[in-house]
């Protein structure tokens, strides 16, 4: 869904997640909170009554969800549930009904509304995207991990051989030489715990030089990963927009998806050139924004958003037959035909209804 009302909403929620998670830092000043207190509880009120609201349209609603739409109402209901943004949800609404309790144990609650913070996630596209870039990229950030691990392993044994003679409270046990490791490793260094000895100095700059590599490695595997996701995302590739395309629409919910997941976009000014009559066939494009032009012997035809073209050209391995340019300024949703082939040969049911797709409409779209 779209449009100003659903905007303004949108605009709210996360307006009014910003004064509760303000609220939640002010509260903790003593005379901020003995002062303001009857305010404090009025936003504590507001923001539980709307943010229990809106996780029960959400729960109602989901069947409704399009990768969900084809499962039971319950099963789709549960599968809403147990998304991790869901449950972010619902520790961010806790509080509301169980931190005033009159239990002690209970004053923990009062913590998850800062959980409150993280729903801004689904209303931001970058924090989406950042999300979506390290869950792509976790088996490298694991394996990062394991490296990390290994070498803290590997330089507080190193520093617990020299140094536990000279500092035998510092570094008389490995366990004890991990804290000066990490510390090194991850470059804080807060200096209550250094080498003495010469041998050990020496230890403690490799480890320093390791703990720069150790740094970079999951910063430039995150920032690589972010700027791809940003690259896919510098527009909104919805559902809808794959499945209205003739060649998709009668996918499974997972071969919908591996579909989004490698389109990429592409944006042209007017007048630019996007397919060259005669060149090899290497995309297919969707238009998300904008107008473009096909240029047919003795006419012209003008697509919109929505439509799409150079599909067959992919398909049968040939040269294109026309040229495509853009009339005004273009975002498109581009399939590689290496993409499209491998989607193919991965899934018989879509390759049958390429096929299909194609024999109708060959001669409405012949060439293109």
């Amino acid at each position: 869904m779209s449009g100003p009302v659903v905007h303004a909403v949108h605009i709210f929620l996360v307006t009014l997640i910003i004064v509760n998670v303000t609220a939640v830092v002010l509260q903790s000043v003593p005379s901020l909170e003995s002062t303001w207190w009857w305010l404090f509880i009025a936003i504590e009120v507001l923001s539980g009554v709307i943010f229990t609201a809106e996780y029960a349209a959400r729960f109602w609603c989901a069947p409704e969800h399009a990768p969900w739409r084809h499962l039971k109402p319950w099963h789709a209901r549960l599968k809403w549930a147990l998304h991790p943004q869901s449950v972010i949800d619902l520790l961010a609404i806790l509080p509301f009904y169980l931190a005033y309790w009159d239990i002690e144990s209970l004053r923990v609650f009062l913590l998850l509304r800062l959980f409150r913070f993280f729903k801004l996630a689904r209303y931001s596209p970058g924090l989406t995207s950042l999300i979506e870039a390290i869950y792509s990229e976790r088996r490298a950030l694991i394996a990062c991990g394991v490296i990390l691990l290994g070498t803290v392993l590997i330089a507080a044994s190193a520093m617990n051989l020299v140094e536990r003679e000279a500092q035998p409270d510092k570094f008389g046990t490995i366990p004890e030489a991990m804290y000066w490791a990490i510390l090194t490793l991850t470059t804080v260094g807060y200096g209550d715990v250094v080498p003495i000895t010469p041998l050990g100095r020496a230890i403690a700059g490799i480890t320093a030089v390791a703990g720069l590599v150790m740094l970079a490695l999951p910063v430039g595997i995150i920032a690589s990963a972010f700027s791809r996701e940003i690259h896919r995302h510098d527009f909104i590739i919805t559902w809808s927009m794959v499945v209205r395309v003739p060649l998709f629409e009668d996918l499974s919910a997972e071969e919908i998806a591996s579909v989004m997941h490698r389109l990429r976009s592409q944006s042209c000014t007017p007048g630019e050139i996007i397919v060259h009559k005669g060149e090899l066939a290497h995309s297919m494009y969707l238009i998300a924004s904008g107008e473009v032009e096909v240029l047919l012997p003795g006419e012209a035809v003008r697509l919109g958003p929505g439509d799409f073209f150079g599909e067959i050209g992919v398909l049968k391995r040939r040269r294109r037959g026309v040229t495509v340019k853009a009339v005004t300024t273009c975002k498109l949703l581009v399939l590689d035909a290496e993409d499209l082939h491998q989607l193919i040969d991965a899934n018989p049911t879509m390759a049958q209804h390429i096929d299909e797709v194609i024999e109708a409409r060959k001669d409405r779209r012949e060439g293109v």
